[in-house]
């Protein structure tokens, strides 16, 4: 049997195009074998047949992260505590960042214990080494008594008005301590001032203002 079409032409007439029956035999034989072809690369490929679509599960292995790691805690401290060291016969104040904030003792053990390498990369030292033989610390009403023992020989030192300093200005940095007040064996000790002069009363950092040498 013979098929037909018939296509409109812009000039309004019509053509009439016939389908010979081998012609349509072989190109819907054509048309099996090309679907039969996908099948087949589909089936090795072992992507089965599925009727609904499925949500795919991600694979065990974690995707890769470009995040680095986290910093360690002593560079994330939520708060920060300030000492004060020496450079250049100057006081230089220092913010170190910790966890929480330090007990008063425990804050003059880290001054007397001195700047951190980095920090002596920095160019600080510390003038309290050998000023003291010893020196511990108690808070009365807003005042820091800070006991000190002294070497039994004279050094012949000049930077005691360093060495108070860094004490007093550390001390005074804090919001429990309003004034530091030295003693030795339970006397008031006089100390010196950034202008040289004696002071047996309690001292604040303005006492030491002109040695300050901010970073």
């Amino acid at each position: 049997m013979t098929r037909a079409a018939t296509a409109d032409l812009a000039g309004g007439g019509a053509v009439r195009v016939r389908w010979a029956p081998r012609v349509v035999r072989d190109a819907r034989r054509a048309g099996l074998v090309l679907v039969a072809a996908v099948l087949v690369l589909v089936g090795g490929c072992g992507v089965p047949a599925e009727d609904r679509p499925r949500a795919v599960t991600p694979p065990p292995v974690p995707f890769p992260s470009t995040a680095t790691a986290a910093p360690t805690a002593a560079e994330t401290g939520a708060l920060t505590e300030t000492l004060y060291f020496s450079r250049d016969d100057r006081l230089v104040p220092v913010i170190r960042r910790v966890d929480q904030v330090p007990a008063l003792d425990a804050q003059l053990r880290g001054l007397l214990a001195g700047p951190t390498p980095a920090e002596s990369d920095d160019g600080l030292t510390s003038a309290l080494p050998g000023a003291f033989t010893s020196a511990v610390v108690e808070l009365v009403d807003g005042v820091a008594r800070v006991t000190v023992g002294l070497t039994a020989v004279d050094t012949g030192r000049s930077d005691g008005r360093l060495a108070y300093g860094q004490i007093v200005c550390t001390l005074s940095a804090r919001t429990d301590v309003d004034a530091v007040l030295f003693l030795e064996g339970g006397a008031p000790l006089s100390v010196p001032r950034a202008d040289g002069s004696l002071s047996s009363g309690p001292l604040i950092a303005a006492d030491y203002a002109v040695l300050i040498n901010p970073r």
